[in-house]
């Protein structure tokens, strides 16, 4: 206890200099909470949009059908999706099919991408749905209904309620065409999507595979994140007499999105590892100029029979206490901005457009944090750990001391 008390004393002997380096450690703890729960905040965005645009927290594919994306590799729905919901009742899935067509107006061709979907599922969870007014939604007793991207329309030269047509390949290797007109059209914010989607009913998209009750995917949600990987072993326990199917989480399933957040989140850590040495450049800088400036002290301290022990346990009081106060204040701090980012977040519509696009998802461009109090703790631990690191030089400074020469120093 009087080591502490005595530490104290001499952490504010130089009162500006312990207010600065404290106000730093402080600061850029607060900062690096705070960046990463907005991170983990903007990430879980991402994901939320990627996996209901995209194939689910988990998808049931045709075991060879991520690597060739054939037609042919497609899958009887009704008794997979019987089996998902006899399992796992919660889960929410959504069957899809995905063909490569070419679009044809009056004025010009391109080539898209064909997608039967489930429009009464889809149009629940789907982000490529939300701005589409529900009387432009596919009508189940209409299969010719087609919506069609923004960009694509404007290349085609088409409005709502004109007609294209489609022509492919169905599973057999027979070219069909067949007549669609567009009920409604997409705007996403993907340049891909916007300029090479065209959505159709399941059962038309049936149809022109040439395989009805068919699909390509079966697309699943679970209710929390955590159990996805679960599920799949649930899952893929069910299928094992059914060897020509697989089940595979969102991060198998679109590496893109995954590698984008990797790749963000490392480039975040590279960043709090620089912030670091910069703190404890300062720290180190504190607590030596604080055992220079007591030189004098320490030999009397030495004279009268006080061990170096001792000194490295004065240094190392000061360090734990210059931590302890750093992360007490930079973790209050922290969670207050952290709240601010949870409640309001950061509005960019002001610098980019309505919608943000990131691994080729769009996300809503007010960006909101997540709380993860278990990764500020472990930093505002590191910080106190940090400190004590950064003592380890003055320390050993002090301990090097010579009871003549210190007592000399002025």
């Amino acid at each position: 206890m009087d080591a502490l008390l005595f530490a104290w004393r001499n952490l504010w002997h130089n009162r500006r200099r312990t207010l600065i380096t404290l106000a730093a450690v402080s600061l850029t703890l607060m900062l690096t909470q705070a960046m990463h729960n907005l991170a983990i905040g903007s990430y879980q965005q991402m994901i939320y949009s990627g996996v209901r645009s995209g194939s689910g927290h988990l998808t049931v594919y045709h075991t060879q059908y991520r690597q060739d994306r054939s037609e042919s590799l497609s899958f009887a729905r009704q008794p997979v999706e019987q089996m998902v919901h006899d399992t796992i009742p919660a889960l929410q899935s959504a069957p899809r099919i995905y063909l490569s067509a070419l679009a044809q107006s009056s004025y010009d061709s391109r080539a898209v991408a064909l997608t039967g979907i489930d429009m009464a599922t889809e149009s629940t969870f789907n982000p490529y749905l939300k701005k589409l007014p529900a009387d432009e939604y596919l009508r189940t007793d209409e299969r010719r209904d087609a919506l069609v991207g923004e960009k694509l329309c404007r290349e085609l030269k088409l409005r709502p309620g004109q007609k294209l047509v489609v022509t492919l390949q169905n599973a057999e290797g027979e070219m069909v065409s067949e007549l669609l007109r567009i009920r409604g059209v997409l705007h996403t914010g993907v340049n891909e999507v916007d300029s090479g989607l065209i959505m159709i009913n399941l059962t038309m998209a049936q149809k022109l595979l040439g395989r009805p009750g068919h699909i390509h995917e079966l697309a699943l949600l679970v209710e929390q994140d955590d159990t996805i990987n679960d599920t799949v072993a649930t899952l893929t326990e069910q299928l094992r007499d059914q060897p020509q199917l697989e089940v595979v989480p969102w991060q198998v399933a679109m590496p893109n999105l995954a590698d984008a957040i990797r790749l963000d989140y490392a480039s975040q850590n590279v960043i709090l590892v620089i912030m670091m040495v910069i703190v404890t450049i300062g720290i180190v800088n504190t607590l030596l100029m604080s055992v220079m400036e007591r030189i004098h002290e320490f030999g009397i301290m030495l004279a009268v029979g006080a061990g170096r022990g001792r000194l490295v346990q004065l240094v190392a009081c000061e360090a734990s206490l210059l931590g302890i106060l750093s992360a007490i204040i930079g973790t209050c701090c922290g969670s207050l901005l952290t709240w601010y980012l949870v409640i309001v977040g950061i509005d960019l519509r002001d610098f980019m457009s309505e919608d943000m696009e990131f691994g080729g998802v769009v996300f809503d461009p007010i960006m909101r944090a997540a709380w993860d109090p278990l990764w500020m703790t472990q930093t505002a631990l590191y910080i106190i750990l940090l400190c004590l690191i950064a003592a380890l030089y003055p320390a050993w400074k002090a301990t090097r001391l010579t009871v003549v020469d210190a007592i000399r120093h002025h």
